[in-house]
């Protein structure tokens, strides 16, 4: 692209989001052709959520719905919330039972939890949201215009000295006030009545704002101007498009979107809806009283009338609270001493776990707790820190490469090797110089599933389930070992308790592995940059020695979480141990026409039926056949498992209960009226491929007679340890995304643990 076509880009966007002014009659024809542009609050909020549609996840072992407005989409990502996909469901709940008025009218939305959880970023994809949906046709936002000048010289409503009748002297209201509030009250209820009854929406619109004080006074001028002249028809008059003009603004912060900052100061009337201003006070008097032209505007309920408020960091924020009390229900805040304001606006407060200790300081008291009535009030969303494997590895994915795309899909094998996967960083060195530091396979998993393992509830653990399989069984909903699948359904976990409410922050993780991958690491090869290369077991360590450094951790915690990382060594090191198995008995696996014509041959030999040759013959199953297979291939049995062909009690139960069973279990898993036993791809089913394509060391030593594990650092040249190592190393590299460098070190490391059982 060139400048000029950038220049256009631009063009193009701000002609899709804005639109010529009109008149109100104008205004209310289009808003009988498209309801949604004159939603209220919390109903507009709840259509530009579900605009953006939904998406599958898998969450605490279960699979959910989540809305992809909290990925932040418009954004490209940027400012996505992880995880909390119930918590944000709940959220929207509450949003449409307050749209359709069926409840909790009077609550304010309250977002609690941990530093690192994604408040803050609820907070931006919001804002991002909002923008970009009222940009589109169904998501218009509309308030009034106000020219008074134009109805006779005078300086009206203009804040120069001189009158002026062009476009300067048109004002908006500086509260987005709803266009329909400038009708009068049982004119608009009409309208509103007529509106819903057509639209038969389950969330009929409400408007019941009446003109904001700015407004009013242009309206009042205008009617007093008209009636003096006793001019007919007063309403058509005062709302001439002479006078007033309906116009689309794109919502951000300050329009529409109230946002209250921590470090934001002032007097609470300051804070929530504005101040005077002391030189407009004395230039627009009205006869002692003050002018609401002469008021700012600038607070956070004024910023947000007409959709969203949020308080961030509400601690710093507490005395306001009380203020708010009765803002959802009556609608209506105070200026001043006789000049009031109607908001129609969705509160929304934000705060750590620090606001609840302040809200709980006269719980004590019963009946007589003074923060009682705004207890009541607040309705709590609880964020927690995720316990999900797969967003972890997503999250400290984004916080080292700044990447936002979001790692869509339910697929676990897909999402699997995601979590698994190297990562390359390019680290600025001395003299401009930049140098490729690699994460090498399991060490971004590593990290994460000691993060998730670090924030799980340990109490009532069902047996044979410690932390890193609850970790697995939230992240993928099942725990898989050859044909044997415990779902956690089965298990009975669920996401209570204690899950999630502390434990690792992703700050402290990504702060290790960026010191990581700036430091210096104490390792050679002659011909591999091993310096470079970031192992699990490196990023492990140090999370364990920073514990002991970090302020935020209390002593207790520090015992509780290093008690919890040998389990998460173990896991990675099983996962490490698998890659290099994989990549030594790559060439010998089986091809998968000899594990079909075995599988078939089972399976009839089970039923008492027969197979099917390649000329078309129908023949008994060849007992040769699979005897060879599960001696040769599984390495499983032995001739004395068999009298001449006939298999012994060991090998029929193998058949049965290994490969018959989980043949089976998918069969009738994905049955339907159609279905046949040959339709099926028995290589698709991850158990039977699990039972016919694993192996173990067993294996490994009963295929390489002469492999000693003891050598391989620097195996003697010429040497079968030799060979086994550089294929091992190049299918490393192919399959599993490995660098040679990385290859290197994983199956040093393995195999040293190796041969101290090698024997």
């Amino acid at each position: 692209m060139i400048g000029t076509d950038y220049v256009h880009a631009a063009d193009r966007e701000l002609d899709e989001a804005y639109e010529e002014p009109m008149g109100i009659d104008e205004y209310v024809d289009r808003l009988f052709e498209r309801p949604s542009i004159g939603a209220h609050a919390s109903k507009y909020l709840v259509s530009a959520i579900e605009a953006a549609g939904t998406r599958a996840v898998v969450e605490e072992g279960e699979e959910r719905e989540r809305y992809r407005f909290f990925d932040d989409p418009h954004n490209d990502g940027e400012h996505a919330i992880l995880g909390n996909t119930e918590v944000l469901n709940d959220f929207v709940d509450d949003l449409r039972s307050i749209a359709t008025g069926r409840g909790k009218d009077e609550k304010i939305i309250w977002f609690d939890g941990p530093t690192a959880t994604g408040k803050s970023e609820l907070k931006r994809c919001l804002i991002n949201g909002l923008r970009e949906y009222s940009k589109t046709p169904e998501g218009r936002r509309y308030t009034l215009e106000w020219n008074v000048a134009s109805a006779e010289e005078s300086p009206g409503l203009t804040y120069g000295d001189a009158p002026r009748v062009d476009e300067d002297s048109w004002y908006q209201s500086p509260v987005q006030s709803h266009p329909l509030s400038v009708f009068p009250e049982p004119v608009r209820q009409e309208i509103v009545d007529d509106l819903n009854a057509e639209s038969g929406d389950q969330s009929p619109i409400r408007v019941e704002t009446d003109l904001d004080p700015f407004c009013r006074e242009a309206y009042d001028y205008l009617e007093k101007r008209y009636r003096r002249d006793d001019v007919p028809d007063l309403f058509s008059a005062v709302t001439d498009t002479r006078h007033l003009r309906v116009s689309n603004y794109v919502v951000d912060v300050g329009r529409g979107i109230g946002v209250l900052h921590s470090e934001d100061e002032g007097r609470p009337k300051e804070r929530l809806v504005g101040s005077w201003m002391a030189g407009m006070l004395q230039k627009l008097d009205s006869r002692g009283r003050k002018n609401p032209q002469a008021f700012s505007y600038d607070g956070v309920l004024s910023q947000g009338n007409g959709l969203l408020t949020i308080v961030e960091d509400a601690t710093q924020h507490a005395d306001l609270l009380q203020k708010l009390l009765n803002v959802p229900d009556e609608r209506h805040v105070k200026l001043d001493k006789g000049i009031g304001m109607d908001v129609d606006t969705q509160l929304l407060i934000i705060s750590n776990p620090d606001l609840e200790a302040q809200l709980n300081q006269h719980a004590d008291r019963n009946g007589t707790d003074p923060l009682k009535a705004l207890k009541r009030r607040l309705d709590k969303h609880e964020f927690r820190y995720l316990t999900n494997l797969r967003l972890e590895s997503e999250l400290i994915h984004r916080e080292l490469t700044g990447e936002t795309s979001i790692w869509e899909g339910t697929d676990g094998d897909e999402l699997r090797e995601r979590v698994e996967a190297p990562l390359i960083v390019p680290v600025g060195e001395g003299g401009g110089r930049v140098v490729e530091r690699e994460l090498a396979p399991h060490t971004i998993e590593a990290a994460a599933l000691y993060s998730v393992v670090t924030r799980l509830d340990s109490e009532d653990l069902p047996e044979g389930i410690g932390l890193v399989e609850k970790a697995l069984l939230f992240d993928r909903g099942y725990l898989q070992e050859g044909d044997e699948r415990l779902d956690a359904d089965d298990v009975g976990l669920d996401a209570t308790g204690d899950d999630g409410t502390h434990g690792v922050p992703v700050t402290f993780t990504r702060d290790v592995i960026a010191d990581l991958l700036n430091g210096e690491r104490d390792r050679t090869h002659p011909e591999l940059s091993v310096e470079n290369v970031i192992m699990p077991r490196d990023v492990l360590n140090e999370m364990a020695n920073e514990l002991h450094t970090a302020p935020m951790f209390s002593r207790a915690e520090r015992r509780e979480f290093e008690d919890r990382l040998v389990p998460v060594k173990n896991h990675v090191f099983e996962r490490q141990e698998a890659d290099v198995i994989g990549a030594i008995m790559h060439d010998k696996r089986v091809d998968e026409e000899t594990v079909e014509e075995y599988v078939e041959h089972v399976y009839a030999w089970v039923t008492g039926e027969t197979v099917t040759t390649a000329r078309g013959e129908r023949v008994e199953p060849d007992p040769l056949k699979m005897k060879v297979f599960e001696i040769e291939h599984l390495g499983r049995f032995g001739e004395d498992d068999y009298e001449g062909t006939t298999p012994n009690p060991p090998v029929t139960s193998f058949r049965r209960e290994r490969v018959i069973t989980a043949l089976n279990r998918h069969a009738w898993r994905n049955r339907d009226e159609d279905f046949s036993i040959d339709e099926v791809n028995l290589l698709d089913i991850p158990v039977i491929r699990d039972v016919l394509e694993s192996h173990d060391w067993e294996d490994v030593a009963r295929v390489y007679d002469d492999l000693d594990p003891r050598q391989w650092d620097d195996p003697p040249a010429n040497t079968e340890t030799a060979a086994i190592k550089e294929r091992t190393i190049e299918n490393m590299s192919e399959l599993f995304g490995y660098s040679p460098a990385s290859a290197e070190l994983t199956s040093r490391h393995v195999m040293g643990q190796v041969s101290y059982r090698w024997d």
